[in-house]
């Protein structure tokens, strides 16, 4: 049953985040969103300096830190807020979470299964072919639990 809850809230997740996708188009600009923003509202450091309540060399600071990635996400907010702008902040996955979970399943099914298979050829027994997908999906259904999946790197 947890399972089942557990891949429902991936799918309501993968539904939210898609509206992120493709992510490039949400690449930051040479100078930060921050910068970016200030500029184009034709706003100087001076005067962000002041709405923020910070003295003006500290624009500089906080605009490259943002730039260099050590920016804390709350002086972010408080930065986004100063100009009129809602700081948005969210890990958007590669795949689709189900597919994550998916393929990582599948990846320890293809070790574990390639594992059996060897000491199988060792002992002559081996079967024709190698690991079919029916058997494949078998051996997550029955074998895999979701819960074992991130154990390792």
């Amino acid at each position: 049953m947890k399972a089942e809850t557990r891949k429902r809230g991936r799918e309501r997740l993968d539904e939210r985040l898609a509206a992120l996708k493709p992510v490039d188009r949400l690449r930051v600009p040479p100078k930060g969103w921050v910068r970016a923003i200030r500029d184009a509202l034709g706003m100087s450091g001076v005067q962000y300096a002041r709405r923020l309540n910070v003295r003006p060399p500290s624009i500089a600071a906080l605009e490259a830190s943002e730039v260099s990635e050590t920016i804390q996400l709350k002086t972010l907010r408080r930065a986004a807020e100063a100009l009129d702008c809602t700081l948005v902040y969210a890990l958007v996955p590669n795949d689709s979470l189900d597919g994550a979970v998916r393929a990582r399943a599948r990846k320890i099914a293809l070790r574990n299964l390639g594992r059996v298979a060897h000491t199988m050829k060792l002992e002559a027994q081996e079967t024709p072919g190698s690991v079919s997908d029916a058997r494949l999906e078998t051996y997550i259904r029955d074998k895999i639990k979701e819960r074992d999946l991130w154990d390792e790197p």
